[in-house]
């Protein structure tokens, strides 16, 4: 039962409304969706998001050691396992399909913004606690799901 109170993500949605439009509706997703985004700036997606998904791994294995307890322990190892066994095989064939192979993803150098991203994502988990980790890692889900 509720008081009639939007949920916590919708009132931070709404205070941020032009912010989130932004983030969720800018060209390169307006493009993927349309299906007329440029082969080439796909391929740098591709590339990237392979090398995102590897520090992503990473973020979720630390959110198991800041953990405060056993479920919380087995919620990190389980994202994290979904993300080695399933998402990475996934992606990585996905990426095969346009000739991209797994060597050669895992070998480019990252984009400006992967590294900031993924930077911030392990310094806010590094510094603050289990909170502050799902806080920063919450534009990806979020954004994602």
């Amino acid at each position: 039962m509720t008081d009639g109170t939007p949920p916590i993500f919708e009132r931070l949605k709404t205070s941020c409304a032009a912010d989130w439009e932004r983030y969720t509706r800018h060209d390169f997703v307006r493009q993927l969706a349309a299906g007329t985004l440029p082969e080439k700036s796909f391929r740098h997606y591709l590339i990237q998001d392979y090398l995102f998904l590897i520090h992503f791994a990473r973020a979720w294995a630390l959110a198991a050691f800041k953990a405060d307890d056993l479920a919380e322990i087995r919620g990190a190892a389980a994202a994290l396992s979904g993300i080695v066994y399933v998402e990475m095989d996934l992606h990585v064939k996905f990426c095969a399909d346009w000739g991209l192979a797994e060597a050669d993803m895992a070998s480019a150098p990252e984009a400006m913004e992967t590294t900031a991203y993924t930077r911030y994502v392990f310094e806010r988990g590094m510094a603050g606690d289990l909170l502050d980790l799902h806080v920063a890692l919450a534009p990806c889900i979020v954004g994602y799901g």
